[in-house]
């Protein structure tokens, strides 16, 4: 039994858009130890994408490889959360030039990795044995995501004045995102009726014990659900996709018969 291409896709395009975003702070980190931590984070994302894929692209044929499935495909056929592609930074700002806020990689990275630990350990469990095989890698490097996420969550929300109301910022802006996390979309739907996906309603009280369990700690207050629910992963993006993929792709493109 096979996962359906469109679901590969999704959970790909997801680790493939958080790990470029992660990957903008190589070089530009609040600490060399940060620097470094992020960086392999943004590997360990690309390294599920890859493996997603490489599925995908045996399943649909036609020439298609990890390569084009990443770097030919446009806006409207990426199926990743709208929260992994906003940029580093309160919105506000996010049309002018300013300094990328390390609280939002936190609180993003912990909301994202808070969801994937749960999501890849139901998935060692489908009926698609290849996606069985990458559930059980990748549940042991979000792992450390989410304790990395989780300590600098804490750290900075019981920190000093000014981390906290950076951190709370970062939550207020950030969770509403997660609301799409349990909206439906049509190809999880057909792989949890072959059994290769997994029911993510089912996760929402485990999430969200991770979630309210860290906050508390970190002396954070979560604000009121509501407001409007992104459409990312059904292919209705924010304007910042584009520019991620017009960075990501531009080598790619410009040079479409390369080999390396």
């Amino acid at each position: 039994m096979n996962a359906p291409a469109e679901y590969l896709l999704h959970l790909a395009d997801n680790a493939l858009i958080l790990g470029q975003r992660n990957a903008e702070w190589c070089g530009h980190g609040p600490i060399l130890e940060e620097d470094i931590a992020l960086s392999n984070n943004s590997l360990d994302l690309i390294g599920q994408a890859r493996m997603l894929y490489q599925h995908a692209a045996a399943l649909q044929g036609g020439g298609a490889t990890e390569d084009t499935l990443a770097y030919f495909r446009d806006v409207p056929d990426f199926r990743n959360y709208t929260l992994c592609e906003l940029p580093h930074m309160p919105l506000m700002a996010a049309t002018s030039v300013g300094d990328r806020d390390f609280a939002t990689t936190i609180m993003r990275n912990f909301l994202y990795s808070s969801l994937m630990v749960l999501v890849w350990d139901q998935l060692q469990n489908s009926q698609d044995t290849q996606l069985a095989a990458i559930a059980a890698k990748s549940l042991k490097e979000v792992r450390y995501h989410l304790r990395h996420s989780r300590d600098w969550l804490v750290r900075l929300g019981d920190g000093t004045d000014a981390s906290n109301a950076k951190a709370q910022a970062a939550l207020d802006q950030l969770l509403p995102y997660t609301q799409e996390f349990w909206s439906h979309s049509a190809h999880e739907s057909a792989a949890l009726a072959n059994g290769t996906g997994t029911d993510l309603a089912t996760l929402r009280n485990d999430w969200n014990q991770i979630v309210d369990e860290a906050l508390q700690e970190a002396t954070l207050q979560r604000p009121a659900d509501g407001g409007f629910v992104p459409t990312g992963k059904q292919g209705i993006h924010s304007e910042h996709l584009g520019f991620v993929l017009a960075e990501m792709q531009s080598l790619a493109r410009a040079h479409p018969q390369a080999t390396w």
